[in-house]
């Protein structure tokens, strides 16, 4: 998960932006006291909006308070405060960052450079959340299991990642797990890698790299793709969109779910659109002025 879960900010209300920005914050924050601080280069907006989304089906309430960090020394900004749960969500920030490098190596790719940034982060995550990061590897190796073995099909090479979202959901849920948050998280992971592959259509062609789409479709590029087979596409994205909603529905929520609902209902199919597109990355305003003293 990253970079593509993002929310709509022109429907987004003041009150959710800066939540959001507070969870950005503490997920930071978090992510040094359980992996160093060297892991916090690896923050996501993604496991922010996990964050989001855990925190409050889970009904553990956030609590803000205004503090300073390294990146803003001097003014004090809204911060989440810690708690055991933000602290396993970055310890996971910091596992996923260490396999997407992993995988990048492995692909022939560069990062053992940046690698070695996340390293000690990662043998604190092993350390102190067995659990979770034996979470990660299980389905770490079948997604490589299945791209090895070439899956053409892009929803049996997506269900790895997707079974890794559903185990991790009823991990950091706990008893508060339904049936309904399981579906929801795993169509979510379903979505995370497809997206990603569709974004890296061309690229994998230039490098010969696997991709499940490439190997279904064959297309010279993105935009032949799009234009001959984008309605079978734009069907199988539809199909996780209704999935994503049918299952939201019965989600129970102690709090306020505009944020997650902006996310999930809006945010994702605009940057499904904008990938199909062939358009350019979204820039998430972090820094936009709204009168915050």
């Amino acid at each position: 998960m990253f970079g593509y879960v993002r929310y709509d900010l022109p429907n987004l209300c003041i009150k959710d932006f800066m939540l959001y920005k507070a969870l950005y914050c503490g997920l930071c924050k978090s992510i040094g006291k359980a992996c160093g601080q060297r892991a916090r280069i690896g923050l996501t907006y993604d496991v922010t909006f996990l964050s989001a989304l855990v925190h409050n089906i889970a009904g553990v309430d956030v609590k803000i308070e205004r503090q300073n960090c390294f990146e803003h020394a001097i003014r004090k900004r809204p911060i989440a405060v810690s708690d055991p749960l933000t602290e396993e969500l970055g310890a996971l920030n910091t596992v996923l960052a260490y396999y997407k490098l992993t995988d990048d190596i492995e692909d022939g790719g560069r990062g053992r450079g940046k690698r070695l940034w996340f390293k000690k982060g990662f043998k604190r995550a092993q350390k102190r959340y067995p659990a979770l990061v034996a979470i990660v590897e299980t389905y770490m190796r079948d997604q490589a299991r299945a791209e090895k073995e070439r899956v053409a099909s892009p929803d049996v090479a997506a269900d790895p990642t997707a079974c890794m979202m559903r185990s991790l959901s009823e991990h950091l849920l706990r008893e508060k797990a339904t049936e309904a948050t399981s579906e929801l998280f795993y169509t979510l992971g379903k979505w995370v890698y497809l997206i990603d592959a569709l974004d890296d259509y061309d690229k994998d062609i230039r490098k010969k790299g696997y991709n499940p789409f490439v190997l279904a479709y064959g297309r010279a590029g993105r935009a032949e793709l799009m234009e001959k087979d984008g309605a079978e596409i734009s069907f199988l994205f539809d199909t996780l969109f209704y999935s994503m909603r049918e299952s939201l529905g019965g989600v129970i929520f102690p709090f306020n779910r505009d944020l997650t609902d902006n996310v999930i209902l809006r945010g994702i199919p605009l940057e499904t659109e904008r990938v199909m597109k062939g358009e350019r990355e979204r820039k998430m305003q972090e820094n936009i002025m709204i009168g915050v003293k």
